[in-house]
């Protein structure tokens, strides 16, 4: 049993997503930052002072013993009041919108890398070469 798994951690390729997964979690913590400390003020200056990480409607009563701010979005979902967090989620579509992004951006490149410019085109199976000159010697013939 231990064999078996240990071959199968052993692959290249599940090393490999091993790593690429450290390194997007790595990469998803600086994207986060670029949407909450960059983008989104940049926004939020744009549209007045909007925030939208803090927009909310509340979908319940406020619980019992909350003397909180009724507009303090982590204060009463700390308390446990039912609300609608659309704020932070569309801070998050952001988010993976730009994340989305990049991944393309980089994959787009992985793959040019690896693909050579000045490919010769591959040569025609023998079957295919071997038609094409009898078809040749017969419109020669005729």
């Amino acid at each position: 049993m231990f064999k078996g798994f240990r071959d199968f951690i052993a692959r290249g390729n599940v090393l490999d997503l091993a790593v690429a997964v450290i390194i997007g979690a790595a990469f998803a913590t600086i994207t986060t930052s670029l949407t909450e400390d960059i983008i989104m003020p940049i926004i939020s200056a744009l549209t007045g002072g909007l925030d939208f990480s803090s927009k909310f409607i509340l979908l319940g009563h406020v619980p019992d013993g909350y003397t909180g701010s009724l507009t303090d979005y982590p204060a009463l979902k700390k308390a446990g009041a039912v609300m609608l967090g659309w704020g932070k989620f569309v801070t998050v579509v952001i988010n993976f919108l730009i994340l989305a992004f990049i991944i393309y951006q980089l994959v787009r490149a992985a793959t040019r890398m690896q693909k050579p410019k000045d490919e010769a085109p591959a040569a025609p199976p023998e079957e295919v070469a071997l038609l094409r000159e009898i078809r040749d010697t017969l419109k020669a013939r005729g």
